[in-house]
C-alpha cells in the first residue's frame, strides 16, 4: 500500500528553516510534508518523480505583490505568474482596503490555486487609480484614511490579513505626508500585526519613516535608487539605516517599476546588509519587466553575489516569519505541503533594474514545477515520472 501521495526523489533540497542543503527525498501526504529522508523507496508513493539536478525548496512566498486582478488597475493574474516562478503564496501588498476587500476575497482569493494572503491598505478604497496614464495616491486625501473601518475589516478577515499597508510619499500620500503611516500603526497595534511601509519621493524622508516603524514592521523598496535611497552616491550607507535594521525593521525588496537599483544593492551587500525578504512588487506596470516575478528578482541577487541559500531563505523562511505564518516557508514534516522545483540555468542573461542599468550574468533560476498543498500543481517541465 502506498504511504505517500507524491514523492520527489534525488534533488538537492534547500530548506534554511532546518539548516538543510543536501540530497534528500521529499514526500507529501494529505496536503502536508510527510517525510524528508535521504532515500525513500519509489514504490511507497502513488506518484513518484525522479529529479536529479533540480533544486527542491519550500514553496516561494512573494511577500509584496498586487494580485487583485480585475478589481484594481494595478492587479495582475496570480496563476500564470505562479506557474513560471514557483510562487505558492502571494501576499498582496495593499491593493484593497476596507471598502473592497470583500470582493478581493470572494472573486480572487477564494478561487485561486496559489495561496493569497494580504496586507490591508489603510486607505478605504485601496490602490484605486494606478496606470501609465492615471496615478492618484490613495492616501492623499484625509477622507480616505479611516482606521476604524480598516480595523473592523482586518478583524473580520484575520485568516487572510497579515498586516496593514501604508503608502507614503509625494505620489502616494501627498500633503498627508507621513500621516497614513501613523494611522496604519494605530490599527496594527490593536491587532498585533506588522505594518508594511511604502516610501516613494519625499516628503516624508527615509529617516522619518525609519524612525516611525516598530521592530517587526517592514520597509519595502528598501534597495530603491534616488530619491529616498538608503545609500549615498558614493555607496556609503546613510545615517540611521544600519541602526534601524539592527532595531528589527524588516528590509523588503519590493522591486516593482521603481523600487530597486543595482547601485543601492551593491552598496548594501558590501556592508553585509542582505535583504530580509526578496519580493517582486509585481503589478500591471512591471509584470513584463523589469520585475517580472519573484524568481526573476532572486536571479538578480544571485547575479549580485548573494548566496543561493540566503536567496532562498529570503523567499521562504524569512517572509513566513515576517507575516506570522510559520507553517509556510519550510519543508519540515507536518508543515503545509508547498514546494518549488527549480533549476540553475547556465547561459548568458541580462538583468535590468528600475534605473535601466543592465547586469549580464551566466546564471539564473528557472522554475521546473511546484507543489501546492501536497499536489504537483505545475508539472509541465517534469516528465520523468517513475
Amino acid at each position: 500500500m502506498c504511504m505517500f501521495d507524491l514523492l520527489l526523489k534525488g534533488a538537492r533540497v534547500i530548506d534554511p528553516s532546518q539548516n538543510i542543503d543536501g540530497n534528500f527525498d521529499v514526500a507529501f501526504k494529505d496536503g502536508i510534508i510527510a517525510a524528508l529522508q535521504p532515500n525513500i523507496p519509489a514504490e511507497q508513493a502513488s506518484n513518484t518523480y525522479h529529479i536529479p539536478g533540480y533544486i527542491v525548496c519550500p514553496g516561494l512566498i512573494d511577500m509584496h505583490s498586487h494580485v487583485y486582478w480585475g478589481g484594481t488597475s494595478a492587479g495582475v493574474d496570480a496563476e500564470p505568474i505562479a506557474r513560471r516562478s514557483g510562487t505558492t503564496t502571494f501576499v498582496d501588498a495593499g491593493s484593497s482596503g476596507a471598502g473592497n476587500f470583500a470582493g478581493f476575497r470572494a472573486h480572487v482569493i477564494e478561487r485561486s490555486a496559489p495561496r493569497i494572503l494580504a496586507f490591508l491598505n489603510i486607505s478605504f478604497p485601496g490602490i484605486f487609480a494606478f496606470s501609465k496614464s492615471v496615478m492618484v495616491g490613495e492616501a492623499s486625501d484625509v477622507r480616505l484614511v479611516e482606521p476604524r473601518d480598516c480595523l473592523r475589516v482586518a478583524k473580520e478577515n484575520s485568516d487572510l490579513i497579515v498586516g496593514v499597508k501604508a503608502r507614503v510619499g509625494a505620489r502616494s500620500s501627498g500633503a498627508m505626508g507621513i500621516g497614513p503611516l501613523h494611522a496604519a500603526i494605530e490599527v496594527a497595534d490593536e491587532l498585533g500585526i506588522p505594518v508594511m511601509a511604502h516610501l516613494d519621493t519625499p516628503a516624508p524622508s527615509r529617516s522619518e519613516v525609519l524612525d516611525t516603524l516598530r521592530p517587526g514592521d517592514i520597509l519595502t523598496h528598501c534597495f530603491r535608487g534616488f530619491p529616498n535611497s538608503l545609500v549615498r552616491p558614493d555607496s556609503t550607507i546613510r545615517q540611521g539605516v544600519i541602526e534601524a535594521h539592527e532595531r528589527g525593521i524588516i528590509f523588503d525588496i519590493g522591486h516593482g517599476a521603481g523600487g530597486f537599483a543595482f547601485h543601492t544593492a551593491r552598496a548594501m551587500l558590501a556592508e553585509g546588509i542582505m535583504p530580509d525578504v526578496i519580493s517582486s512588487d509585481v503589478h500591471a506596470l512591471c509584470v513584463d519587466g523589469p520585475a517580472h516575478d519573484v524568481l526573476a528578482v532572486m536571479s538578480k541577487f544571485i547575479a549580485l553575489g548573494m548566496p543561493l541559500y540566503e536567496v532562498i531563505r529570503a523567499t521562504t523562511q524569512n517572509p513566513a516569519k515576517a507575516i506570522n505564518r510559520e507553517q509556510l516557508g519550510k519543508l519540515q514534516v507536518g508543515a503545509i505541503g508547498d514546494a518549488a522545483i527549480l533549476k540553475i540555468v547556465n547561459e548568458p542573461y541580462q538583468h535590468v533594474d528600475c534605473t535601466g542599468e543592465v547586469l549580464t550574468t551566466n546564471t539564473r533560476l528557472e522554475c521546473m514545477g511546484s507543489v501546492i498543498a501536497g499536489h504537483l500543481w505545475n508539472d509541465i517541465k517534469i516528465t520523468n515520472a517513475l
